[in-house]
């Protein structure tokens, strides 16, 4: 297998995990107008910095952060250190630093191996403006106002597991874009070859690639920063656990998310998960998707939806090809799988 497929559901109760451009007094949340109606959403950006910072937390350097450009000017940017041997977060949510000039030796960038959708509410879900008075030791109180809602909000991503820890370079035509080393990046990993990297060709291009062990590392630790998930605007006011209430994962050969129209929602009736509709996928890509589809769905949550899914695909179930178990259990045996070499086939790409 060469990727993973899935999709995730967060359960946002009374929340605003994530503002878009408020006004004066009053802070709003992100929102999305679809057939007319108000969705709120999370953008990806947000919940990538999340599972950056849960990175963090495990134990991983984060890639330093640097702003340049004329402080009062236009062009003004914010680079990492665009150094994916050393930096775990370089390496899988990619990054774009541009030299002074387009064909500036400095220029380079990385599609991210992580691809996250953006986290939509699963069905209409106008905000709720609440008010609040700062009136403390002042004469004249000040109002300001901000929103909150409560809604399920789903995402497809998918992990590209063999461009994991692979650094592709131009090769002599110039090709090799969009993920290519600058002359600084490539004597960087000059240096990682010296711990163990070699060179490789990986999709018709020239690369380099980290040894295997921290291939397994990093997959592993992106799985555990997702299991623990933490972090959204207005916590002080509007606490809430972000970890997924319901998340699915399918190994897949080619980079195909067959989830979509398993989860999504009906308006006036919420959340859907349909059964049927995963093991008709599952029966069209036979031969392109490894068992088991892991289910990792949160206690409490959905119940009864629950119930239903599990007497859809009883027969995939008791056949191992489906398993059920709590998202942390599921991302966390997972990425003992996948650090302890079980799963080192994915780090490749299949042969077809």
């Amino acid at each position: 297998m060469a990727y993973l497929a899935g999709k995730m559901v967060l359960a946002i109760e009374a929340g605003a995990p994530n503002n878009g451009r408020g006004e004066e007094t009053k802070a709003k949340v992100k929102f999305a107008r679809v057939r007319g109606r108000v969705h709120p959403y999370i953008s990806a950006q947000a919940a990538r910095r999340w599972v950056r910072d849960g990175m963090v937390e495990l134990g991983s350097s984060a890639s330093p952060v640097q702003r340049v450009g004329k402080p009062q000017g236009k062009a003004q940017k914010a680079n990492t250190a665009a150094n994916p041997a050393k930096y775990p977060d370089d390496d899988l949510f990619g990054y774009m630093r541009a030299g002074a000039k387009k064909d500036d030796a400095a220029t380079t960038l990385r599609d991210s191996p992580f691809m996250l959708g953006t986290l939509m509410s699963v069905e209409p879900a106008r905000p709720t403006e609440d008010f609040g008075v700062m009136a403390r030791g002042v004469v004249e109180p000040v109002l300001h106002g901000h929103e909150f809602y409560t809604a399920d909000l789903a995402a497809p991503f998918l992990l590209d597991v063999p461009r994991i820890g692979t650094f592709t370079m131009p090769d002599s035509n110039g090709a090799g874009r969009p993920n290519y080393l600058s002359q600084e990046q490539a004597l960087q990993v000059a240096e990682a070859v010296k711990t163990g990297a070699k060179a490789v060709e990986f999709r018709s291009l020239p690369a380099v690639r980290l040894p295997i062990a921290e291939r397994r590392a990093r997959a592993a630790l992106l799985l555990e920063s997702l299991a623990h998930l933490s972090g959204g605007a207005k916590q002080a006011l509007h606490y809430g656990d972000r970890v997924p209430s319901l998340i699915v994962l399918v190994p897949f050969k080619g980079g195909i998310n067959p989830l979509a129209n398993f989860i999504d929602g009906v308006e006036g009736s919420g959340l859907r998960v349909r059964g049927e509709v995963l093991r008709a996928e599952l029966e069209a890509w036979d031969g392109e998707w490894e068992a088991p589809v892991r289910v990792g769905w949160r206690p409490g949550f959905r119940d009864d939806l629950r119930e239903a899914f599990a007497k859809t695909c009883q027969s995939e179930i008791d056949a191992g090809q489906i398993v059920i178990d709590h998202p942390r259990t599921v991302l966390r045996t997972l990425a003992d799988e996948l650090r302890g070499g079980g799963l080192d086939g994915w780090f490749d790409d299949p042969e077809r």
